[in-house]
């Protein structure tokens, strides 16, 4: 019955039709508790765009998939007005995400409160070999984490895990890079919820576009642990996908200038 239930919650989560939209449009986004803003971290207009979303939606909270709890609480408001003072604060230049200042904007397109959704590196390397649900602990079951995923789904997702990795991993290590992913995507959840316990909303969230899919990201745990919260969900590509995106709302954008990002990690 459980399983029944979460399919069911799945399905009416996924959204009926996903409609494309352009960055203006960003502007008018229907009213919600929950807003996902996806994005491909490396890409100037996606901040850009979502900075011009916060600022039209005026959320009480904005959740970060790139900071820790104690990070988002170094945020103060002298330190929002002030990039460099902010990012230092945050030790922004050791975490790896891209530069400081394609993220700064969002934080200055609203005085909502700033929370953080990123777990310890040590959990989510837990997860690859425990598992999800053992990582995440007595909620695992209400965030869907205790059961398995279908067939189908699994491999498309392991296949994810081998293209993003430039098939550099071994084949025995997918399915627990599955779980690493399927952990991220409740704890951001669990931190929305949060934030509009807190808060009373709307939240909007700043996260990768892997995790803004309403068939299986942020959207589809959330549905499952807080099943009376409106959301939808934003997608920001490059290039349109030949089949339907899963997503409420997508748009395509300018590609970011990049070199190959499969350079030194290609197999032999």
């Amino acid at each position: 019955m459980k399983t029944f239930l979460a399919l069911a919650a799945l399905l009416a989560a996924a959204p009926a039709c996903a409609e494309r939209i352009d960055a203006q449009a960003l502007s008018r986004l229907p009213q919600a508790d929950v807003v996902v803003l996806g994005e491909m971290h490396d890409n100037p207009v996606h901040h850009a765009n979502q900075a011009q979303a916060v600022a039209a939606l005026a959320p009480s909270a904005i959740v970060f998939e790139m900071l820790t709890p104690e990070q988002a609480a170094k945020v103060t408001p002298v330190l929002r007005a002030d990039r460099a003072a902010l990012e230092q604060a945050l030790g922004w230049a050791d975490t790896g995400w891209p530069d400081f200042a394609m993220y700064h904007p969002i934080f200055t397109a609203s005085d909502a409160a700033i929370y953080g959704a990123a777990l310890p590196r040590e959990q989510v390397r837990r997860a690859v070999g425990e598992g999800a649900a053992a990582v995440f602990g007595e909620q695992a079951a209400a965030y869907g984490l205790t059961d398995p995923l279908p067939g189908d789904q699994q491999q498309e997702r392991e296949d994810l895990q081998r293209d993003a990795h430039c098939d550099a991993l071994p084949e025995t290590l997918l399915p627990g890079m599955v779980e690493a992913q399927r952990l991220r995507d409740a704890a951001f959840a669990r931190t929305v919820a949060q934030a509009v316990a807190e808060t009373g909303g709307p939240v909007a969230v700043i996260t990768g576009n892997g995790h803004a899919r309403r068939d299986w990201g942020l959207p589809a745990a959330l549905a499952l642990a807080a099943p009376g919260l409106s959301l939808i969900s934003v997608g920001q590509l490059e290039e349109a996908p030949e089949e339907g995106a899963p997503y409420d709302f997508w748009l395509v954008t300018e590609a970011a200038e990049r070199g190959d990002p499969c350079a030194g990690l290609k197999a032999d």
